[in-house]
């Protein structure tokens, strides 16, 4: 389908030329890369330090028929974990290869610069995708020209619906993520608003923010907006793509579309980047709504007096819970020990500037 290609930071070295097959056809068959047709849709996938998730991925858009052409270019950002060099199992991928982590937003630029798709598909290296669900979400933009991001519903590997779209944040939903806002109530109503009371998975229609495991846009609306902001190193750059496609097109959830979603394991996996570029996030996110300076000053004043809080609480659960011999809960605590140690120690700074 096409030649398989590694970019170093700054240069692209294709391959030699080789014969490959489709991505979503028959496995063993063969096409050169004269006889390609039109590419409807490029999948971009960022990825770092996620290798088998990743290979269970691009195994299912390998596997799986998607009924129509597939192109898929995977950006590693300097993982040490061999993904890179499983990437090489798959010849039908195209392997951007970053020296270091460039962040979620990067890599996805990375990718959609030289994407040949009409559409773009940015899906999280967690995800499985089931047979001819590429060739779905592409009919229905195409029916709905008015759509500017479409997103299916996103299900844990059970089936069981994941939140897939939510109202853009407010300060105050934030703030009521702080313990001292949670013991008392305060705040309470616009965090629901936010987070849960507004989500229903199988109610389809326009929404504000689509999660960013998997969006579709078409090529040209994601250049017009301006693609990912790259000031975002993790988190919250989905919820941002979608205030900005949303303010000249329809964002859209389609529920009757599934993709399956391990969620969060990347992020589990590495803490120590993402609970500091995720609070920073939050806050880039508040100054580009345009919230009001002394708002963002009691975000972060909530923020700063609660983490310390949080990290003597949560030390104390894995204690208990060590003692009770609860080893999984007692590994999932420690992670979020680890993170809020990673915050103080070196992500506070970062978040005051923000």
């Amino acid at each position: 389908m096409r030649d398989d290609a590694t970019q170093e930071t700054g240069s692209l070295v294709p391959a030699p030329e080789t014969k490959v097959r489709p991505v979503g056809f028959q496995p063993g068959w063969v096409q050169s890369i004269a006889d390609d047709g039109p590419i409807d849709v490029t999948v971009c996938i960022a990825n770092w330090n996620c290798r088998e998730l990743l290979r269970a991925c691009l195994q299912s858009l390998v596997d799986f028929p998607q009924g129509i052409r597939v192109e898929v270019i995977v950006v590693d950002n300097g993982s040490t974990d061999g993904a890179p060099e499983m990437i090489r199992e798959f010849p039908e991928v195209r392997l951007i290869r970053n020296s270091e982590n460039l962040g979620f937003s990067k890599a996805n630029n990375q990718a959609a610069a030289i994407a040949r798709g009409r559409y773009l598909l940015f899906l999280n290296n967690d995800t499985e995708v089931p047979a001819f669900t590429l060739r779905k979400l592409v009919v229905y933009a195409e029916r709905h020209p008015e759509i500017g991001m479409l997103g299916p519903r996103l299900c844990d590997p059970t089936g069981r619906p994941q939140i897939s779209y939510r109202r853009l944040p407010t300060a105050a939903a934030l703030m009521h993520r702080t313990l001292w806002f949670r013991w008392t109530g305060l705040l309470k109503p616009a965090y629901r608003r936010y987070r849960r009371q507004t989500f229903d998975p199988d109610a389809g229609g326009p929404v504000e923010a689509l999660m960013g495991a998997a969006v579709l846009l078409p090529r040209t609306v994601f250049q017009s907006c301006g693609g990912w902001d790259e000031g975002y190193a993790f988190g919250v750059e989905d919820i941002d793509l979608s205030l900005r496609v949303g303010r000249s097109h329809r964002v859209v959830y389609l529920p009757q579309i599934e993709i399956t979603h391990h969620g969060r394991v990347s992020s589990r996996q590495n803490v120590g980047f993402t609970e500091p570029n995720l609070a920073v996030g939050f806050v880039r996110f508040l100054r580009r709504r345009g919230t009001p300076r002394p708002v963002v000053f009691a975000y972060k004043l909530a923020v700063t007096c609660d983490t310390p809080l949080r990290l003597v609480g949560h030390c104390a659960i894995l204690v208990w819970r060590k003692l009770k011999r609860r080893p999984a809960k007692a590994a999932r605590t420690a992670l979020t020990v680890r993170g809020l140690w990673h915050f103080l120690r070196s992500g506070m700074r970062k978040f005051w500037r923000a």
